[in-house]
């Protein structure tokens, strides 16, 4: 195949990256400015009262979503963090986690039910999502970094960017999965095409759309370790200090404060929005 000239791909990409860079850079100033105070309000929000205080609140919380197995676990596991040392880098990496996750929410609902509703667009997203769910983390760090250099910043976009699919893809899954009969009764009742998406499709979409968010959720704090390497600050930044540095029970430490807080969002999104909770 050597008779044919390779693809300048390399080339074109890093001048698209470069032209957005010289374009399109007051927008990615506001863009980083409005993340970053995001990013800081769920964290100091977090570290504002005493971790004890903290823990009685989402002990509390768990309560009520989960009843006494979560409450048990998560009391246990977050008073385990705080024991171990690691509660600022925790919250930090709470912060960042809920930031992420609140904008691949908002981003990707309206996306997955545009897909749903639109065939050309499902055609277009559809491949996109494949290629966003393949390539691999690390290249979503290149062109965050030169967007919005190093930072907590860059972190949380390669994380939407990573994180994002699930919650598009299963909107669209529960919006098409919606009995026809049943958006047939809505129009035969005189139902708007809002009030039919509002009232019908969605409720009954709810469901798979959590499992979206749950997995959104939780690729975006896989994203925390990967994130450190830009200079996002959290329990990622103290994983990955410990791999560097061959520290293997500070690094078992760390990972398990990581561990905690998954379990913790996991069991949390799982039971928010079940119709019948499995109680116990």
């Amino acid at each position: 195949m050597d008779f044919i000239p390779k693809l300048p791909l390399a080339d074109w990409i890093e001048s698209i990256v470069d032209w957005m860079a010289s374009n399109l850079g007051g927008l990615f100033d506001g863009i980083s400015e409005v993340i970053e105070a995001v990013v800081g309000f769920f964290s100091g929000l977090f570290l504002l009262p005493h971790p004890i205080l903290f823990i009685v609140i989402i002990g509390v919380l768990a309560y009520l979503v989960g009843k006494w197995r979560l409450t048990l676990f998560t009391v246990i596991g977050f008073l385990l963090i705080d024991n171990l040392g690691y509660w600022q880098e925790t919250m930090n990496t709470l912060g960042l986690v809920i930031t992420s996750g609140l904008i691949s929410i908002v981003l990707g609902i309206p996306i997955g039910i545009w897909s749903a509703y639109s065939k050309t667009a499902h055609r277009i997203i559809s491949p996109l999502l494949d290629f966003m769910q393949t390539m691999p983390a690390f290249v979503y760090l290149l062109p965050a970094v030169t967007f919005f250099s190093l930072g907590v910043v860059p972190g949380v976009i390669a994380s939407v960017i990573f994180a994002i699919p699930p919650t598009i893809r299963l909107t669209y899954l529960g919006i098409k999965q919606v009995s026809g009969e049943l958006a047939e009764a809505a129009d035969a009742f005189g139902s708007t095409s809002w009030q039919k998406l509002f009232k019908v499709e969605l409720p009954l979409a709810m469901p798979t759309m959590m499992a979206g968010i749950n997995q959104t959720i939780m690729l975006s704090l896989s994203m925390v370790v990967i994130a450190s390497m830009i200079g996002a600050q959290g329990i990622g930044a103290t994983v990955y200090r410990a791999v560097t540095q061959l520290k293997i029970g500070q690094g078992f430490e760390a990972g398990l404060a990581v561990v905690v807080l998954a379990i913790v969002l996991d069991r949390f999104t799982q039971n928010l929005f079940k119709t019948n909770k499995g109680r116990g």
